[in-house]
């Protein structure tokens, strides 16, 4: 890159720059709707990606949502994310399931009132 070019922030040299060249995170088990929650405060000289992670998490947010934030691909956002699990700084929370279908839950009770 020459002085005269600006720094494009979706280039492929940013995107290995911030995961320090790694490319997965299979290990940290984390999926789009997992959700991350802020364990710890940011602390000087994090990478300021990390910090705005975790400034953002202080409510849970899916990782689906802070690839969306940070308009990173989902891929590099895992990547950081399993930087901060593996340093306790975020947990990963299974997203709530999905309530059943009201129209069961009824015909359920309608079915044991019937016994």
């Amino acid at each position: 890159m020459t002085p005269d070019e600006e720094w494009d922030e979706g280039s492929p040299e940013r995107l290995y720059v911030l995961t320090g060249g790694r490319s997965g995170s299979e290990d940290a088990g984390l999926d789009l709707v997992t959700l991350i929650v802020t364990r710890s405060a940011p602390q000087i000289g994090m990478q300021p990606e990390h910090e705005s992670i975790l400034r953002l998490c202080e409510a849970p947010l899916s990782v689906v949502e802070i690839s969306a934030h940070l308009k990173l691909p989902v891929s590099i956002v895992t990547v950081l994310l399993a930087d901060l699990l593996a340093e306790e700084h975020v947990e990963a929370r299974a997203p709530a399931p999905a309530l059943p279908d009201i129209d069961i839950i009824k015909a359920v009770i309608h079915g044991l009132q019937n016994l």
